[in-house]
């Protein structure tokens, strides 16, 4: 089974910034894409970034487009996301997954898409 695992999460101050990585184990696809995805107390789970392995295409939520920057290192194994000018509402536990083979962009906004998950970091950004 591919195991997902998140880091990075932490406490951060209105404006500042973060980097969250997504580290990939076990059996690997020559086609994938790697979404983050986040959920907030009470808030159903949402779409935040996402790339395709295949040619590199990036995607964003329209709520941190501009402020959030989805990256990948395949030697590594890593996903990461870059997150600056955090705001409170950024505040939730993120999640990183992949989908096998290579979506098409809509099909990378969907949660119910992706297969496999990791078990999420929480950013609280708060003064």
């Amino acid at each position: 089974q591919v195991q997902l695992v998140e880091s990075g999460g932490t406490l951060v101050q209105p404006g500042g910034s973060l980097r969250l990585s997504c580290a990939a184990s076990g059996p690997t696809f020559n086609n994938f894409a790697m979404g983050w995805f986040r959920q907030a107390p009470g808030k159903e789970r949402e779409f935040v970034a996402a790339i395709r392995k295949s040619d590199g295409e990036k995607t964003y939520a329209a709520s941190v487009k501009g402020r959030f920057t989805i990256s990948r290192d395949n030697a590594k194994n890593t996903g990461y996301l870059q997150m600056n000018s955090l705001k409170p509402e950024d505040t939730a536990v993120y999640f990183c997954a992949i989908i096998r083979g290579s979506p098409i962009v809509s099909t990378m906004w969907r949660s119910q898409a992706y297969e496999y998950w990791g078990q999420g970091t929480q950013v609280t950004v708060s003064s």
